[in-house]
């Protein structure tokens, strides 16, 4: 905020009223310096009498023309950064200024473009130059108008007349300017000297060492190459519905996997140490320190070789199982390939019968207790037939039509009794005799029945034995169909048990290779390069910002 200068405060003295025009402020150096003077706070008005001293506030025509100039310069349209620089420049020349367009002003009353390129360049010399080359102005110059020009005075000459060995203020400020720059290249130089070494040391320098060892030392590695499927019996998910129209490979996700677990396991890795000589193969002495599993090594490093170098991989939508093997000779590793295929096929064998016991295992549990269950209700009929009659029926039948015509019998002697005896004098003899028919007829018939109903001595009845064979009959007609059902269910059994059945199917085999997977010489230099070039990145910023936090 640009605010109007003010004159100090002072104070005027009137003896008279006809007092000279001399004794005025405005003719005296304490006038002068009012107009560049910083701005004070205006005091409050006295209220005096004409002979006491007056106390207040002049503008002078200085003044006027002064807040004239700010106001031009105020229409100028200057930028904060103008502003900014000018006011710089007027404290680098011992000015005062009261504001930025008050610098402005000042510096244009000393003939100085604030705006000028060499005035930029002047603020980076050094401040006694500035002096100098402010000095070099008269005080008229300081305080004179804005539109009078700075022109050279003439100096007296004191001795003799000799060349000076003092550079000019603008060769001075040249020379520092020189100076300056060549500091400031030197300093950059230096700079991208300390990069490229720290650079050189920490990216290049073991890029230069991974790239020697890729090169040069890496024992070259054969890969071999196979695939195989897992497939089951009825070539389906399912036997009905939707299954028919899945392919195989959903139904036999979780044998897949499941062999793919045991291919990548230490069980595995194991086996196939002990059937080929996993271990003695990358022992050996012509393989590269890196890569050379030590003699003494224990399972888990083993294992861990075993994992980067056996590689497996399932893909879902194909239902394909692809391993890559590799080996130092590639002869040894399409034997690993083959070896470790032959265990996925065992694998999948085992899960394939024990899916079928499971299967199956509950309906011949069920058949056998049906056929035991007949066994005992033949065994109870074939001992109730050995202990009665063979055909109880057939006695039976014939003990009753015995004992109807018992019964004919009796009824036809019972009539021609009742016949004798309706005649008034009948005739005694055919009266006893058919009486005593009757007698016999009647204990035939009792006998019968009891032989039809009661026990004998240590025996059970006719009917009883009867119902005892007839239900021994029912029985047996029971588990005959019991063991119909079992014998289904069995069958059935069998037949989703072999669906279960899983086989493994090559549709790669493993075949040598002639040229060697690794070491892929250039990708990994260039995968080292820029591996250690983030790192030495990642602690260049956070060095750089520590610094800054610190500094600040």
């Amino acid at each position: 905020m640009t605010m109007k200068p003010k004159a100090r405060k002072f104070r005027i003295r009137r003896t008279s009223p006809g007092a000279p025009q001399a004794d005025r402020p405005e003719n005296t150096a304490e006038a002068q310096d009012a107009s560049t003077a910083p701005e004070t706070a205006a005091p409050e008005p006295e209220e005096t009498s004409a002979q006491t001293p007056r106390e207040g506030q002049v503008s002078s025509a200085r003044e006027m023309s002064a807040a004239e100039a700010i106001s031009a310069i105020r229409q100028e349209g200057l930028t904060g950064r103008q502003l900014r620089m000018a006011r710089r420049l007027a404290q680098k020349h011992g000015l005062a200024p009261t504001s930025d367009f008050d610098a402005v002003r000042l510096l244009r009353a000393r003939g100085i473009d604030p705006f000028s390129r060499g005035t930029i360049l002047e603020l980076v010399s050094n401040e006694q130059g500035q002096v100098e080359n402010a000095g070099s102005s008269t005080p008229e110059t300081q305080f004179g108008d804005k539109d009078k020009v700075q022109l050279p005075q003439t100096m007296p000459m004191q001795g003799r007349n000799l060349p000076s060995t003092e550079l000019s203020p603008a060769d001075r400020r040249a020379e520092e300017i020189g100076r300056i720059q060549k500091d400031i290249a030197r300093r950059r130089r230096r700079k991208l000297l300390l990069l490229f070494s720290r650079l050189s040391a920490f990216v290049f320098l073991p890029t230069l060492v991974a790239g020697y060892y890729y090169y040069a030392i890496a024992t070259p590695m054969y890969t071999t190459k196979s695939a195989f499927l897992i497939l089951s019996a009825d070539g389906g998910a399912g036997g009905g519905g939707l299954g028919g129209l899945l392919p195989s490979q959903f139904a036999t996700s979780q044998d897949a996997i499941a062999t793919q677990d045991y291919l990548t396991s230490k069980d595995a890795m194991l086996r196939l140490d002990q059937d080929s000589g996993f271990r003695d193969q990358f022992s050996q002495s012509d393989i590269d320190p890196i890569q050379r599993l030590p003699e003494d090594a224990s399972t888990e490093d083993a294992y861990s070789l075993y994992k980067k170098y056996v590689k497996l991989g399932y893909d879902p939508t194909e239902g394909v199982m692809r391993m890559d093997v590799s080996a130092p000779d590639p002869a040894v590793a399409a034997r690993f390939s083959r070896q470790l295929i032959d265990y996925a096929e065992e694998r999948v064998d085992q899960l394939s019968a024990e899916k079928r016991q499971d299967a199956v295992k509950t309906a011949r549990a069920s058949l056998e207790d049906a056929k035991q269950e007949r066994r005992e209700a033949q065994r109870s009929l074939v001992s109730l037939q050995e202990n009665s009659l063979l055909d109880p029926q057939g006695e039976i039948a014939s003990i009753r039509q015995l004992i109807s015509n018992v019964e004919v019998q009796l009824q036809e002697k019972e009539l021609a009794l009742a016949t004798q005896m309706a005649n008034t004098r009948p005739n005694t003899s055919r009266v006893a005799a058919l009486e005593g028919e009757i007698e016999v007829l009647e204990r035939e018939l009792q006998k019968q029945t009891a032989r039809l109903n009661e026990a004998a001595e240590g025996e059970d009845s006719l009917a009883s034995q009867t119902a005892d064979i007839k239900m021994a009959e029912a029985d047996l007609l029971t588990a005959d169909m019991v063991l119909q059902a079992a014998l289904e269910t069995m069958r059935q059994s069998d037949i989703e048990a072999n669906k279960q059945v899983r086989y493994l199917t090559v549709s790669v085999q493993p075949v040598a290779s002639q040229d060697p997977s690794y070491p892929r010489s250039f990708e990994n230099t260039v995968l080292a390069f820029l591996i250690f070039a983030g790192i030495y990145l990642m602690i260049s910023l956070t060095a750089s910002v520590l610094r800054e936090q610190v500094s600040s």
